[in-house]
């Protein structure tokens, strides 16, 4: 905790989070109504929470009205990351196929307008087995696919850009309401932020991670440091008496900028809930810039001088 500083009675660490390059697309998913976009969303980016073992990090960006949306009806924006844009290309495939073609009313668009093009309708019109066809639009090109609730309608291709995954906040409080209720402040502040996810449940992870493990097979394990119940027994961990409870942000974005925005409203939002909330202090992870090579400051984000 050297060169912490005190905000409204919470320590921020002088550290750093370590986050990495990753491959980005948007894809936007429209239905009849909002209830059912939503089910389509919360499909394609179920088992989404880490590259570790998922293939990709995915979640729900935000909700769009059908002024938004390119065929005019109700729609949900997801964004999906991935450490390549062939393995990336690979799981929008499979998700928009097994959870959007599938989910009544649905259509899907490419929510970005440049970057590198992946198929997105471009081998799923083969799902009509001959019937599909399809139509240019102001120079792009989508597939209507025949269903039994009418058609299913995808853009031929999205495009996929140069994101940054793994931004992160470590919340360190006296008991797990305080950590949670820290945790929920400061993520519902950052899904205002466009162009982020917090691709873990409801945005939070209660088991952070570190690269490498005493297991040769395992390519992650259990971040001890931040671990309460080995605060007397790893020699690596960087706990007090008395922060019985770590719970941990992960932000992945589509630019360095956008994930930097999304740690810095999040960091306002726990620290404007104070040392009487239970919050404690306020840390990162990170790897000694040997993960990646976007550190994000945490003094500098909140413009702090020491």
């Amino acid at each position: 905790m050297t060169g912490a500083v005190n905000l409204n009675g919470v320590l921020v660490d002088d550290g750093f989070a370590e986050a990495f390059p990753m491959k980005g697309t948007r894809l936007l998913i429209t239905a009849h109504n909002a209830e059912w976009a939503h089910h389509a969303a919360v499909a394609a980016t179920g088992f989404a929470t880490s590259v570790i073992a998922c293939g990709c990090e995915a979640a729900i960006e935000r909700e769009l009205s059908a002024e938004e949306t390119p065929d005019g009806r109700p729609g949900v924006s997801v964004l999906i990351f991935s450490m390549s844009g062939k393995e990336l290309a690979k799981q929008v495939e499979r998700r928009v196929g097994q959870c959007v073609l599938t989910c009544p009313t649905t259509a899907v668009y490419a929510g970005l307008d440049q970057g590198e093009a992946i198929a997105l309708g471009k081998n799923l019109r083969f799902f009509g087995d001959g019937w599909q066809v399809s139509k240019v639009i102001d120079g792009r090109r989508y597939w209507r696919v025949p269903v039994m609730d009418g058609e299913f309608v995808a853009q031929e291709t999205t495009f996929v850009v140069k994101g940054v995954g793994g931004g992160n906040l470590l919340l360190i409080a006296r008991d797990v309401p305080a950590a949670l209720g820290a945790a929920e402040a400061a993520v519902a502040a950052m899904r205002r932020v466009p162009n982020v996810i917090m691709p873990f449940p409801g945005g939070v992870v209660r088991s952070g991670s570190k690269v490498g493990s005493k297991y040769p097979a395992l390519s992650a394990s259990t971040n001890d440091a931040f671990c309460p119940s080995l605060a007397g027994v790893s020699p690596r961990s960087e706990l007090q008496p008395g922060q019985d409870c770590v719970m941990e942000i992960v932000i992945d974005g589509l630019s360095e900028a956008d994930v930097a925005a999304a740690m810095r409203a999040g960091l306002h939002a726990a620290l404007e809930r104070g040392a009487d909330s239970g919050l404690l202090r306020i840390s990162a992870g990170n790897y000694g810039g040997k993960l990646g090579p976007f550190l994000f400051h945490l003094h500098p984000l909140l413009e702090v001088k020491v």
